[in-house]
């Protein structure tokens, strides 16, 4: 059994860093975007539709491996910072799918403002990032909140 946690573990870990990990890289990409014209911008686009879609697959690793530490771990559902975590991770799931896809389609508009897009294409990313460093900083200090 302790085998298995430990193997939960890692892979709860690791689907948090392939879930937050790549984002930071797309922010210099973003700073492109507006003089980026057709080849660049469908290749830079496509960059970022694919560290979204990454995001979502590893979120549900995460999600699920999570669901299985909590089961298998001392902890209940009611422990504060396990109940911080998840109420950020639905804020987050929510935030990633109503905001990415829709502004990312945007770009292939004709005479789409690239300039306003890509400047709310860059904060929702620095949101997104802070939502998740947040539910990261629950995981890993375990706060007592209440």
């Amino acid at each position: 059994m302790d085998l298995l946690y430990r193997i939960i573990i890692f892979l709860h870990v690791t689907s948090v860093i392939a879930s937050i990990g790549p984002f930071f890289i797309l922010l210099p990409i973003v700073k492109k975007l507006p003089n980026a014209v057709e080849i660049a911008l469908e290749a830079h686009l496509a960059l970022l539709k694919s560290v979204v879609r990454l995001a979502k697959h590893a979120g549900h690793v995460m999600i699920g491996s999570g669901i299985l530490l909590v089961i298998l771990g001392p902890w209940t559902w009611r422990t504060p910072w396990i109940f911080s975590t998840v109420a950020l991770l639905f804020a987050s799931l929510f935030f990633l799918a109503r905001t990415f896809s829709p502004t990312l389609r945007k770009f292939a508009e004709e005479g789409a403002n690239k300039q306003d897009l890509a400047a709310k294409l860059n904060r929702t990313i620095w949101t997104y990032l802070i939502l998740l460093m947040s539910t990261l900083w629950f995981m890993v200090v375990k706060p007592n909140l209440w």
